[in-house]
């Protein structure tokens, strides 16, 4: 779908609240199985430090933020999107620019994260890995994926 008033930019710091909104918005969607305290602690590391130490990216719709994707080197820290706008082609636009601007994007997603783990797919992404628990210890499976140019 075309989007004529959509464009990618870089962050600002007046995109901390709207984006941690995204992120929690779309994470009780997403990552509801790791329950109510756990996201709200997520949502705080998100609005304090991945959002502004990542190289994040800001997807606009009308000159408002629909969604990001947070760079770490190579590495897809987060992509979300706001739930409202999902299936737009947002999240695909964003991995694009990402791609754009990188040889390789890696990432993690959970494999309780079905539809994500199949957007993924369908993009190019290709399984590398999996680890019994994520990054923070936690007892869910994850799934790291590469896509290369």
């Amino acid at each position: 779908m075309e989007h004529s008033n959509f464009s990618i930019r870089g962050y600002k710091a007046a995109d901390n609240t709207p984006l941690t909104d995204i992120w929690f918005a779309a994470s009780q969607i997403a990552h509801g199985f790791l329950g109510a305290e756990t996201l709200l602690a997520h949502k705080q590391l998100v609005s304090d430090i991945y959002l502004p130490q990542a190289e994040t990216w800001v997807a606009e719709l009308n000159g408002k933020p629909v969604g990001f994707l947070g760079l770490l080197e190579n590495h897809i820290g987060g992509i979300f999107v706001d739930p409202a706008c999902q299936g737009q082609g947002i999240g695909r636009k964003l991995i694009a620019h990402g791609l754009s601007i990188r040889s390789e994007l890696t990432l993690d997603v959970y494999a309780r994260n079905a539809a994500t783990h199949e957007f993924y797919r369908k993009l190019g992404f290709v399984e590398t890995s999996r680890r019994d628990q994520d990054a923070q210890g936690l007892p869910f499976e994850e799934i790291s994926m590469l896509l290369k140019k």
